[in-house]
């Protein structure tokens, strides 16, 4: 039996076992997450580079989350994305599952950008800094500014930033308004903002508790909006412009 026809079946389950099935499952994310990281965080030392620790995050603990979930993953239109030029890929956000589901749809080693809290988390928050991620203290604005000209030069020396600029996490699967910030990053470095839309991962992880069910999730990249003719006070229109752009791309579906 396959763990997506295990999960299925456990679903059909009562209450009660469907809960000590979740709890299995949470030991499993839990202990897989914290022996990745640490390998991770090994392979980081012996390397000295971040290149390696961030794919096995692609390569091995996306790829173990998403099948211990039962979940089936789609991903529509990354060949028609440039993976050799860095840009910031604007995603809507549902689920804590999202991470896990972009590490695992984008090519190309990808980093995000994180509330400064997570930098408190173990184990999680050991591999975020290990891994150059960006954080980011909404609280201290002039420390913010300062933040984002020193990633703008990241991005610039080609990385790839992924951003949820709704903030938190979707309740009811609408997309909310899109924040301005990282399209001033996204101006500042003159890369290119790529929509991008993810459904299901709300069904397979929902924003509140955590109980997993197993489900599709689809990805999809839109076409990328170009920066260079931007300037600084045109963010809260590309910030409404990406917005459109996934909705738009949710509404394929």
């Amino acid at each position: 039996m396959s763990t997506l026809d295990l999960d299925l079946h456990m679903a059909s389950r009562p209450g009660w076992a469907r809960r000590a099935w979740n709890g299995l499952q949470l030991a499993f994310t839990l202990a897989w997450t914290a022996g990745l990281i640490t390998l991770a965080l090994i392979v980081r030392v012996l390397t000295l580079g971040q290149r390696w620790p961030l794919r096995m995050a692609a390569r091995c603990w996306a790829p173990g989350l998403l099948g211990g979930a039962g979940a089936k993953l789609v991903v529509e239109g990354a060949d028609r994305i440039d993976w050799s030029k860095p840009c910031i890929l604007a995603s809507n956000h549902q689920s804590i599952i999202d991470i896990c589901v972009l590490f695992r749809a984008v090519p190309v080693p990808l980093r995000f950008v994180l509330k400064q809290e997570m930098t408190r988390v173990p184990f999680v928050g050991w591999y975020a800094k290990a891994t150059g991620m960006v954080f980011i203290d909404r609280g201290k604005a002039r420390d913010a500014q300062r933040n984002l000209l020193a990633i703008a030069d990241r991005l610039r020396g080609g990385q790839h930033l992924c951003v949820f600029p709704e903030g938190t996490r979707s309740r009811d699967g609408q997309v909310g308004t899109f924040k301005s910030g990282p399209f001033q990053l996204a101006i500042q470095a003159g890369v290119p903002v790529v929509p991008v839309a993810m459904e299901g991962t709300g069904h397979v992880v929902p924003p509140h508790g955590f109980e997993v069910r197993p489900g599709t999730i689809r990805v999809r990249f839109g076409t990328p909006i170009p920066t260079d003719q931007l300037v600084v006070r045109d963010r809260q229109t590309l910030a409404r412009q990406a917005h459109d752009a996934v909705v738009s791309l949710l509404q394929r579906g």
